[in-house]
């Protein structure tokens, strides 16, 4: 019998890769401050070119890990108010922010290639700001504007939210945590390679198609093991992609590109659509190497190897 199952996993989960429930809260707070603020400011101003903050990312979902050091939120722009100008974006939205936010520094506004950073001195908190150009969809449906390119890409916030928040409900906490687990593993393969790239995104919607298509999440080893399993298996060759906002005869053909996972709130948005076939050979060997791993410690005569084989996937802080 191993002496490594599921109590050790999730104890290590609450001791070492989940954020904290009151560094979250403290961490929503500071997302509410700035939101309020934007809100009285578009009260006062109703010709204000910005609509609605909405907070999106990790901490939003639940899945962020204790080492997350910025924070992700959406700001709603009137797309017809924006720079035509995709260059003009982000410098424009930063000082839009300023506007609504009179009692920080210019300074704290900080334009970068995708989103405008908001630094808090006395936290040292930063959060990422991103726009979405909005044209009044009722399901918060706008714009995302991709660095580099330009291109227009449809999202949805809530329905992202609730994408997560209905396998959550139906698989309980085990749904989220097998998540942080995996990336928590993802960032320990980032530390051995460092052009190692699986997106946290692409994470997540992993998991919930193999919730969905019925992976038991109670034993996080087992679960573990079906995830790299289904990695390795199938070399993520096969397209993944969701129904809970369009029909199965909607899904689009596969395109070729080298991974297709569909982003479930818009099913022309590949989220895997700028990996190259030699990422995906990255991911399917990281994902072997830890299949092995965790195969290994099943069989392993003592706990010192077996602590020795998990460290492979979860790194040295894992005790057992």
């Amino acid at each position: 019998m191993t002496a490594i199952g599921h109590a050790e996993v999730a104890a290590f989960a609450i001791e070492k890769v989940n954020l904290p429930a009151e560094a979250a809260a403290r961490y929503r707070l500071q997302v509410k401050h700035l939101r309020d603020r934007l809100e009285a400011k578009i009260e006062s101003d109703p010709g204000f070119d910005l609509v609605k903050m909405l907070h999106s990312g990790s901490v939003a979902k639940g899945t962020a890990l204790r080492t997350v050091n910025d924070l992700d939120v959406a700001v709603y722009v009137e797309a017809g108010s924006a720079p035509q100008d995709d260059g003009q974006l982000l410098p424009w939205l930063a000082e839009r922010l300023v506007e609504a936010n009179p009692n920080m520094s210019a300074d704290q506004f900080q334009p970068k290639d995708h989103c405008v950073t908001v630094s808090f001195h006395g936290s040292g908190l930063d959060v990422d700001v991103v726009p979405v150009l909005y044209e009044g969809d009722a399901n918060d449906c706008g714009y995302l504007v991709r660095k580099h390119t330009g291109e227009r890409i449809l999202t949805s916030i809530p329905r992202h939210l609730e994408f997560i928040r209905l396998r959550k409900n139906v698989h309980g906490d085990h749904f989220k945590q097998l998540i942080r687990l995996t990336k928590w593993w993802k960032k320990i393969e980032l530390r051995r390679d460092p052009d190692f790239r699986f997106k946290s995104f692409m994470i997540e919607l992993i998991w919930a198609h193999l919730a969905d298509a019925g992976l038991s999440l109670g034993n996080y080893p087992d679960a573990l093991e079906g995830f790299f399993s289904f990695v390795v298996k199938n070399e993520l060759r096969e397209q993944i992609a969701f129904t809970d906002y369009f029909r199965a005869s909607d899904i689009p053909a596969r395109s070729g590109k080298a991974i297709e996972v569909l982003d479930p709130v818009n099913l022309g948005n590949n989220v895997a659509e700028r990996y190259s076939d030699i990422d995906r050979q990255r991911i399917v060997s990281a994902a072997h190497n830890a299949l092995d791993a965790l195969g290994e410690a099943r069989y392993a005569t003592t706990k010192g190897d077996e602590i020795d084989c998990w460290q492979e996937v979860l790194g040295s802080g894992f005790k057992g």
